[in-house]
């Protein structure tokens, strides 16, 4: 296989080369590309210091199989031809391409199959929020069909990137040190503080980011699913966790709901309140899974279920998915 890497230095580019390599994805030749302020400089993969090329539109692709593509959405649309014209698989991270038709927005836990129709070549891996909760949501829909979704967010600098998590690191240090506070990433402090705003405003008053866990439900589960989404940014620094409110169609008890998520992929159940037993982003940092517990009824609801979960943003809620969903396609496609 030869892979490439487009974004290497960033957040999501540097997990793609730990998951790469702690997964042992079959990679003959890798291929690093990123901006002029990254190329020319080198990462570390499998014992080998490996260049960053300068992203260019010209034949740097040719032979590539797979490129995982986390540079943002400019990024991604501009080079999206360049990157598939001689065969490549192009899973990409960013939002470009997710809403279009004609390109699947694959979860493998989900909606693998998904992935083997993509005529344009291009793959897309959803936003962060979203496939941690059909992760949990798929293998509830499975017991009875889901209605409606209200879900509030708790997002950890990571979702907004290497630099977003050193500013939070600085942020910190400077009030201990009675500083004036560095402000670049986010539009206010983060540090002690929630931010009730991810991504900019629409016209309905929700955010991008909350309109995408919306769309990109529907998408994914093949559903008429309605999800209402606040997505709140927290002071952690990595991992993401969310409060979610389930309606089905017939009510469920809390024990099936329990037995259907400790048997599902991709998830681990860690609910057991007498010992105080649940996920935080504290434990979930670094993990395959999305942690979930805290499943009861819905008091305000028959048909209701909540639960709260936690999981890697940059691991499954990005590279991992990414990854898995080569994975498949090199176990389907030959």
């Amino acid at each position: 296989m030869k892979t490439a890497i487009v974004g290497a230095s960033g957040a999501v580019g540097q997990e793609f080369l730990r998951v790469l390599e702690q997964r042992n994805f079959p990679t003959g030749e890798l291929l690093l590309f990123g901006s002029p302020r990254s190329a020319g400089t080198t990462c570390r993969f499998r014992g080998e210091d490996i260049p960053i090329r300068l992203l260019q539109h010209n034949d740097d692709f040719r032979g590539v199989d797979i490129a995982f593509v986390s540079a943002g959405a400019s990024t991604s649309r501009e080079f999206a031809d360049t990157i598939t014209r001689h065969g490549a698989v192009m899973i990409d991270n960013s939002s470009a391409f997710r809403m279009d038709p004609d390109v699947p927005l694959v979860v493998p836990e989900c909606n693998a199959e998904d992935a083997l129709a993509a005529p344009r070549g291009i793959i897309a891996n959803p936003n962060c929020t979203t496939i941690m909760m059909v992760v949990v949501l798929k293998p509830i829909e499975r017991l009875s069909h889901i209605t409606r979704i209200h879900v509030a967010s708790y997002q950890s600098a990571s979702g907004a990137g290497a630099q977003a998590m050193q500013e939070l690191q600085q942020q910190y240090r400077e009030l201990v040190e009675g500083k004036p506070v560095t402000i670049s990433k986010f539009p206010y402090q983060l540090a002690y503080n929630v931010i009730p705003q991810i991504d900019v405003f629409t016209d309905n008053g929700y955010t991008k980011e909350e309109m995408k866990m919306f769309a990109e439900t529907r998408k994914i589960l093949h559903s008429d699913v309605r999800c209402s989404a606040m997505c709140v940014r927290i002071s952690s620094l990595r991992s993401h966790s969310e409060a979610v409110w389930i309606e089905t169609e017939k009510p469920l008890s809390v024990g099936e709901v329990q037995a259907a998520l400790a048997a599902a992929p991709g998830v681990t159940l860690q609910d057991d309140p007498a010992t105080k037993t649940y996920p935080m982003p504290l434990f979930t940092g670094g993990k395959d899974d999305i942690y979930v517990g805290r499943v009861r009824k819905d008091l305000a609801n028959e048909n209701g279920i909540t639960l709260w979960l936690s999981g890697d943003q940059i691991r499954k809620g990005a590279a991992l998915n990414a990854v898995q969903i080569a994975e498949y396609l090199l176990a389907h496609r030959g």
